[in-house]
């Protein structure tokens, strides 16, 4: 990717930290308080993970008293939806939002590749990994909030990919494919590859590289692949039966 290019901004948070905020936070003003919570529970859940996590520990980790909590939210399992919504959602509408404003001046193919980089910048914090890792260890035993991630998250980050594939096809960039199929292949790269960098002491295949030359060398392999001279995918045929 060139410098040349301007990426779709993702707005980053606070890093997920283990150190007890200030007793400053106790005299927040009230409007404060909720975006107070939703960081302590961040680095709750993910120390703890969600089973474990007790809204005691996040209220002193916030401090605040526990029944503070109640008052913006219902329980563990809503706190850490609106955890999802601060961490992924706003982002994911505010980069429709900034896509939406570029209008027909720009190609698809730089829009994807100005998606593609503010998306990476993101999935490499340490509040996106967090929730990443929340996501794969443990939402198999929340099937409530598993749907809520899939449907307000997975659902909304394809359909904004898709939305500028679909552009693409019918502008001849790239070429003919069920633009879901792409979304899906992207969004799945992007995951892994941020995973392997965050903890390159374990994938020592991009251990030599840095975050950048990974990410282009996603974008490029994504890029050639909707390239309207890219072979088509072939079904394999059947194995014969026995």
């Amino acid at each position: 990717m060139t410098d040349q290019s301007v990426s779709i901004r993702f707005p980053t948070d606070s890093a997920v930290t283990a150190t007890p905020l200030h007793d400053a936070a106790r005299r927040r003003a009230p409007d404060e308080r909720p975006q107070q919570i939703i960081d302590a529970a961040l680095a709750v859940f993910d120390e703890r993970g969600l089973a474990g996590a007790r809204l005691d520990d996040i209220a002193q980790r916030a401090g605040i008293a526990k029944g503070t909590i109640y008052l913006y939210f219902e329980n563990k399992e809503e706190l850490f939806r609106e955890v999802i919504r601060h961490t992924l959602i706003d982002r994911l509408d505010a980069a429709r939002g900034e896509l939406a404003a570029l209008g027909d001046g720009v190609s698809a193919t730089e829009m994807l590749r100005r998606y593609a980089d503010g998306w990476w910048a993101f999935l490499i914090t340490p509040s996106y990994q967090a929730v990443y890792r929340l996501v794969i260890g443990e939402l198999h035993r929340f099937p409530d909030v598993a749907a809520f991630y899939a449907q307000e998250v997975v659902s909304r980050a394809h359909a904004l990919v898709r939305s500028i594939v679909e552009r693409g096809i019918a502008t001849g960039e790239f070429r003919a494919m069920d633009p879901a199929v792409a979304s899906r292949m992207m969004s799945a790269m992007f995951s892994t590859h941020a995973l392997w960098v965050c903890k390159q002491q374990v994938f020592k295949a991009v251990a030599p590289l840095n975050p950048s030359e990974v990410r282009d060398q996603v974008i490029d392999f994504i890029l050639r692949a909707l390239r309207p001279d890219a072979p088509a995918a072939t079904t394999a045929p059947d194995a014969p039966h026995a």
